[in-house]
């Protein structure tokens, strides 16, 4: 069993970048080269700018090669929820804003020839509960009197026709979700980038950002300086000390995955006969799909810890048996890949970016980052690009996490309040 993600160890690296001089200067200097960072890249240089994406570790390293590989509509949070938080006309907007996102990671597969295995094979919302079902009810009334988007409801005496397990209450099918091979997309967006311009450097870790204008900062990295006109930082849950203020707004929760050897194809009929992405209800969510070689990729919140090999192993036990809970035709099915990481949690579950001391970040994806990242790369670039309107999330409030000043010591007690709540709701 192979301790590390599925999508890198199954992906084309773009190159090697590790050795690559950094440019004394550049108008836009990148901070973390996942998926918000490579596509800022990207539209960057087409555009004619000069830009460094600089990584500590290797491009896609982070949450981008650390998820489902799920591309789908719908905001972290439940659309009724949204509504009763921000209004009925801010919640659809930010919800359409997922739809364009996919339209965005679609264009630019296209656009740039990236073969990653993109296909709009729909997503499967389940529901844990009778309740939860009855939620989904509620919402699939709402966007569809509101937002023009068409859900279909499954319940409980059809769930067959949709997964082969009867560990859930029903479902809810969004026939726009997409599935997507996130190492490809990655490498994909790293070649693209380079090919325009854009210097890429791995093993690259930013230490220090000395402000010396508005926007202009002198960039301290493990491998040297440069000054940047402007800086974007995309580090999601990997966003440590270099910016205190953003850390203590990002809860970095470790999300973890297994992966099935190869199951032959009357098993993968049986388990997701329609092929969707999946999630459900719990707020220790389950996520599973079907990889593009014909395994099944099952992961979820199993623990509140960090990752580390030892906690990795430790959550891959406890999913090894959650597959077998939800799926009990894959009792004793070999498990080839075990991995975890972090996705970045916001308090209010709802993605963040804007300016801060001269800064530009965007973080706060909550488990929806595939395709929200990827299109604020587009988003940042017409930003920088003098376009003021064109952040959605501009407005609102970044709120700090009560006690959060250094490592995330509260993950436990979360952890199990979250557990509590699965079994009381």
């Amino acid at each position: 069993m192979k301790l590390t993600s599925y999508w890198l160890d199954t992906a084309k690296p773009a190159g090697d970048f590790r050795h690559q001089d950094l440019p004394a200067s550049v108008d836009v200097a990148v901070v973390g080269g996942g998926l918000t960072g490579l596509s800022t890249a990207l539209h960057l240089a087409k555009q004619g700018a000069s830009v460094a994406v600089l990584e500590a570790h290797t491009l896609g390293w982070g949450a981008s090669g650390r998820n489902g590989g799920m591309a789908t509509t719908g905001l972290a949070i439940d659309f009724t929820k949204a509504v009763e938080r921000y209004g009925l006309d801010d919640a659809t907007r930010m919800f359409k804003l997922y739809d364009e996102a996919i339209d965005t990671v679609e264009n630019m597969v296209e656009a740039e020839g990236i073969d990653c295995d993109f296909e709009r094979v729909g997503k499967l919302n389940l529901a844990c509960k009778p309740a939860h079902y009855d939620e989904f009810e509620r919402s699939a009334d709402l966007l569809a009197r509101h937002a023009d988007h068409q859900m279909t409801l499954v319940p409980r005496s059809r769930i067959r026709e949709e997964i082969g397990s009867d560990f859930y209450s029903g479902a809810m099918v969004d026939p726009l979700g997409a599935a997507v091979h996130v190492g490809k997309l990655c490498s994909g967006l790293a070649m693209a980038a380079s090919q325009y311009g854009a210097s890429l450097h791995e093993d690259c870790e930013v230490v220090k950002l000395v402000r010396i204008g508005d926007r202009r900062h002198r960039v301290v990295t493990s491998q040297g300086s440069l000054v940047a006109e402007s800086v974007v930082v995309g580090t999601s849950g990997y966003s440590g000390k270099l910016l205190p203020w953003l850390r203590r707004r990002i809860v970095p929760i470790g999300s973890f995955i297994v992966v099935t050897e190869p199951l032959d194809r009357a098993v993968l009929d049986e388990v997701l006969p329609k092929r969707r992405v999946a999630s459900d209800s719990k707020n220790l969510t389950y996520y599973f799909r079907i990889t593009p070689d014909g395994r099944l990729l099952f992961g979820g919140r199993a623990r509140f810890a960090m990752s580390n090999p030892g906690s990795d192993l430790r959550s891959g036990d406890i999913l090894r048996q959650a597959v077998t809970k939800v799926f009990p035709i894959l009792r004793g099915v070999g498990i080839d890949y075990c991995w975890g990481g972090l996705v970045d949690m916001s308090l209010d579950q709802m993605v963040h970016a804007g300016w801060k001391d001269g800064v530009f970040y965007s973080v706060g994806y909550s488990g929806h980052g595939v395709q929200m990242a990827t299109h604020m790369g587009k988003v940042v670039s017409q930003v920088l690009g003098g376009d003021t309107g064109a952040n959605p999330w501009g407005d609102l409030t970044f709120r700090a996490v009560p006690g959060h000043v250094g490592p995330p010591w509260f993950l436990p007690p979360v952890g199990a309040y979250y557990r509590f709540l699965d079994l009381v709701k």
